[in-house]
C-alpha cells in the first residue's frame, strides 16, 4: 500500500512539472546562443603627427612686434582704382597688432641694401633702412620703370616673423607685381621662399601670385614671415597705378 502511494505521488509530481514548463512565459525562455563573432583586434598604435608651426610654439610667449607707424598723409576713400584687378577692400579700421615671440626686433635697421639699380633716380638705397618712414619727398627712393628689386642683407641667418615695407604713401597708390622673397642665397637661385606675390600675370617671371593688390598707406604692408630662417630679404615691384616707377621709403624685418 505504501509503495502504491509513493508511485502515485511521483507520477503526479512529474505531470505538474511538465505543465509548468509548458506555461513558462516567452520572455523567460532561455535566449538563443548569440552568433559567434571574431574577437575585436586591439587598435594599432599610430605614429604621432608632427605639430604645425603654430601649435608647436603654443607655449612660446607672444607679444606685439615693436612697430612704430608714420603719420597718415591722406584720408578718405581713394579714387580712380576701379580698373585694378584683384584689389583688396579698403578697410577703414587699423590693422590689428601683429604678435610674435618675445624679443623680436627690426633686424634690417642700417643693414646693407643692394638693388637692381645701384644708383636710384632719387635718394640712396641706404635710406630704405634708415628708420625714416615718413612720406616726404626727401625720404623716398625712386627706381626706374620696368622690373625692379631691392635686397637687404641681415648679416646672418635669423628667424623672421614679419616683414613690413612702405612704398610712397603720400597719395593713394597701388603698386604692381609686389613680391617678397627670403633666402640664404644672395643670388636668390636656391633655397628661395616666397612670402607674398600679387603678380597676377607672371610678368616678373617668378610665378603667378595669388595675393591681392592693396592701397599703400601709412601702416605699410605687413607680410607674415612665419618663422622662416633666412639671411637675405628681397622685394620686387613694377610701377604703380599713377606712373611706371617703383618707390621705397622703408623696409623693416622683425625677427630674432
Amino acid at each position: 500500500m505504501t509503495n502504491r502511494i509513493i508511485l502515485v505521488m511521483t507520477v503526479l509530481a512529474a505531470l505538474a512539472f511538465s505543465g509548468c514548463a509548458k506555461k513558462q512565459p516567452v520572455d523567460q525562455q532561455p535566449a538563443a546562443p548569440a552568433e559567434s563573432k571574431p574577437a575585436a583586434q586591439a587598435p594599432v598604435a599610430q605614429e604621432p603627427k608632427p605639430a604645425e608651426a603654430s601649435s608647436a610654439k603654443a607655449d612660446v610667449k607672444l607679444e606685439p612686434i615693436p612697430l612704430v607707424l608714420p603719420k597718415p598723409m591722406f584720408v578718405g576713400t581713394p579714387e580712380n582704382l576701379g580698373n585694378i584687378e584683384n584689389l583688396e577692400p579698403d578697410i577703414k579700421m587699423s590693422r590689428p597688432q601683429f604678435l610674435a615671440p618675445a624679443g623680436v626686433k627690426n633686424l634690417a635697421l642700417n643693414k646693407p641694401v643692394t638693388g637692381s639699380e645701384a644708383e636710384p633716380i632719387t635718394g640712396t638705397l641706404s635710406m630704405i633702412v634708415d628708420g625714416d618712414k615718413e612720406a616726404t619727398e626727401g625720404s623716398v627712393v625712386e627706381l626706374g620703370p620696368f622690373k625692379q628689386w631691392i635686397q637687404v642683407d641681415l648679416g646672418s641667418e635669423h628667424e623672421l616673423y614679419a616683414i613690413v615695407f612702405w612704398h610712397f604713401h603720400k597719395t593713394p597708390r597701388v603698386y604692381f607685381d609686389v613680391v617678397v622673397q627670403v633666402s640664404n642665397d644672395a643670388e636668390f637661385i636656391t633655397g628661395v621662399t616666397t612670402l607674398f606675390n600679387n603678380d597676377v600675370d607672371n610678368s616678373l617671371g617668378l610665378g603667378v601670385g595669388t595675393d591681392k593688390h592693396y592701397i599703400d598707406k601709412a601702416e605699410g604692408k605687413l607680410v607674415d614671415a612665419k618663422g622662416t630662417k633666412a639671411r637675405y630679404v628681397r622685394l620686387y615691384s613694377q610701377g604703380n597705378n599713377q606712373n611706371d616707377y617703383s618707390h621705397y621709403i622703408e623696409v623693416e624685418v622683425f625677427g630674432k
